[in-house]
């Protein structure tokens, strides 16, 4: 009855010459009961690499099965209403993070008008909790938009812009051989009963997506919880890279020795004194949501992020939600022609707090 009266709707719309209403720029995902209910979760996506596209509806579609409010926004083509990472500045719907309890940012080298870029901002200082993904340490480049050019990847005011100042880092290099050593997670020394790794296996953190490398030590403040074991190949079963020598000069380099976090803890202390939880992770490929082991870790983070770790168990259901098919990475692979609205999906039952 209610696809016969929309319709009917968009017929008699059409009729006295008015278009149909177009679809949102965004998806959100209802939350109902659950461990994470009454939360309100903001995805800001939009990297022209790593399909955050793709594996940020899953995160989302994860934890409104756990009860959140998930709202996912991503970079839009204004002329064809498509999801296209390329279009670096144009992420319609920031408005959302005005009454939203967490963001979860996932972005690279964005270049947005000041009118959008003023929601991140205002939701940074006001102290509220972030989860950042793979290329959110180098999430901001202005070019066109210089309001807010302190906080690109390579600010100088500001050293190092939001990545550095925020999350504890920014974009330096790739630890490693892009695109054929892939990462595996190990827990980081004293972090063995961090409450983001409960009900991690060992080894059960992977990405086909390469180590970055980090500051060492990370800023104060920053507390690694798995270090990135870089890999000699593609395949969550790969053996350690091993050491190389330099025929040149005999140097020999070991990527494992010593290994870069890969996903830390941070505590940013905002303008307003507020102290915000944030969470970081160099990790983020579509294709690492493949593996139980990472998903757990990144819906533990937004758990703990929210300050709602007693929910997290080690039998919290972090089972893939819907249909999820995720490319490999790679510039210009975007799946062309997708828009928001054809991400829709609702969770089937919303499991009861444990």
């Amino acid at each position: 009855m209610l696809q016969a009266a929309a319709v009917t709707l968009s017929l008699f719309a059409c009729a006295v010459g008015q278009q149909p209403v177009a679809a949102d720029p965004w998806v959100v995902y209802e939350g109902g009961a659950g461990v994470g209910a009454g939360a309100r979760v903001v995805f800001v996506t939009g990297d022209e690499e790593y399909r955050s596209e793709q594996g940020m509806p899953q995160l989302a579609r994860i934890l409104a099965r756990l009860g959140c409010h998930c709202t996912v926004l991503f970079a839009i083509d204004p002329a064809t209403g498509a999801i296209d990472p390329g279009v670096r500045d144009n992420i319609p719907g920031l408005e959302a993070l005005d009454d939203a309890d967490l963001m979860v940012l996932f972005t690279r080298f964005r270049d947005l008008p000041d009118a959008q870029m003023r929601h991140i901002v205002d939701y940074v200082q006001s102290g509220r909790p972030i989860v950042a993904l793979r290329t959110a340490t180098h999430a901001f480049a202005a070019a066109k938009h210089t309001k807010y050019a302190d906080w690109s990847w390579n600010g100088k005011q500001w050293d190092g812009g939001f990545g550095r100042q925020v999350l504890g880092e920014t974009w330096i290099a790739h630890h490693g051989a892009h695109g054929s050593q892939s990462t595996r997670g190990v827990v980081a020394p004293g972090a063995e009963d961090h409450v983001i790794l409960r009900g991690i296996a060992p080894g059960a953190v992977w990405d086909p997506a390469d180590v970055y490398a980090v500051g060492l030590p990370l800023p104060a403040g920053c507390e690694p919880v798995l270090l990135g074991e870089v890999l000699a190949g593609m395949t969550p079963d790969s053996e350690p890279a091993p050491a190389t020598t330099d025929a040149s000069t005999g140097a020999v380099q070991d990527l494992n020795a010593p290994r870069m976090p890969v996903a830390w803890t941070n505590t940013y202390r905002a303008p307003n004194g507020r102290a915000a939880r944030v969470f970081a992770t160099t990790l983020g490929s579509s294709q690492a949501f493949l593996q139980a082991g990472t998903r757990r870790l990144l819906v533990n983070a937004c758990l703990w992020a929210l300050g709602r770790e007693a929910a997290i168990t080690p039998d919290l259901d972090v089972s893939l939600a819907g249909a999820f098919a995720p490319t490999p990475f790679g510039f210009g692979t975007h799946q062309k022609g997708v828009r928001p609205a054809d991400l829709a999906w609702r969770p089937t039952a919303a499991p009861a707090a444990k």
